[in-house]
């Protein structure tokens, strides 16, 4: 007997986003919840990769990008935050199973090779937590999506990119305006000779109305980097 079947019985796994048995699939996430999960296609903004529902058949700039000019060059988001997804990534960010993390870096890293197949990358960066939340926590799950695609991608993982000055309250409640002003300079660069010149993947496991990744870009251009770039498992 293999040792996977021997930890199967000693340890038997369950799919994180429908918790029946894995007697068969390989990995934590079952295939009937892969095959439910809505992957993000045209038509999207062309800046920051908000679908959109209707027939668009020019380049769409959705208007919180024409208002906000975000600092990002593009963003994209594998699949939709609904459903199924929902499940397993409430399931990896707040319930500890990082198991699931394997299936969520193969939607990341099919995202990058969809959207920014022609795109280069020197280094690979994520949003941080305040350090007593992730102490908290135990984990930063965005870090832990972030290594694992820098490791497929064969780029470096900077994991000192990016600080987070200050603790803000959770975004989940707030209207869009409050999220940028929740966010607005907490984060910092510390070695911004390490950015300048550098062209910056940014990894998250949600993006809702952009504020985070957008206030993160803002601090690497400031920094001087070349290019930022965010790839996210899940678009809200």
């Amino acid at each position: 007997m293999s040792l996977p079947a021997i930890l199967d019985m000693v340890y038997p796994r369950r799919c994180a986003g429908c918790s029946r048995p894995m007697d068969i699939d390989p990995g934590h996430v079952c295939w009937e919840c892969l095959a439910a999960m809505q992957i993000i296609e045209h038509p999207f903004c062309a800046k920051c990769g908000d679908p959109i529902d209707g027939i668009v058949e020019d380049a769409y700039v959705c208007s919180w990008c024409v208002r906000n000019e975000p600092k990002f060059d593009a963003a994209r988001s594998a699949v939709r935050y609904r459903g199924t997804l929902g499940v397993v990534l409430q399931s990896f960010k707040y319930g500890g199973v990082t198991c699931a993390s394997s299936k969520l870096v193969d939607l990341l890293y099919a995202c990058i090779r969809t959207h920014f197949a022609c795109e280069q990358f020197d280094l690979v960066a994520f949003v941080p937590l305040y350090p007593t939340k992730e102490r908290d926590r135990t984990f930063n799950q965005s870090r832990i999506l972030a290594a694992g695609l820098a490791a497929k991608l064969s780029i470096p993982l900077f994991a000192q990119a990016l600080r987070r000055t200050r603790d803000t309250p959770t975004q989940t409640s707030l209207n869009s305006r409050a999220r940028r002003e929740n966010v607005k300079n907490a984060f910092s660069v510390p070695h911004p000779d390490w950015i300048a010149g550098r062209r910056l993947l940014l990894v998250d496991d949600i993006m809702t109305t952009g504020a985070t990744v957008a206030e993160c870009s803002h601090k690497f251009r400031k920094a001087g980097a070349a290019s930022v770039h965010v790839a996210t498992v899940a678009r809200g």
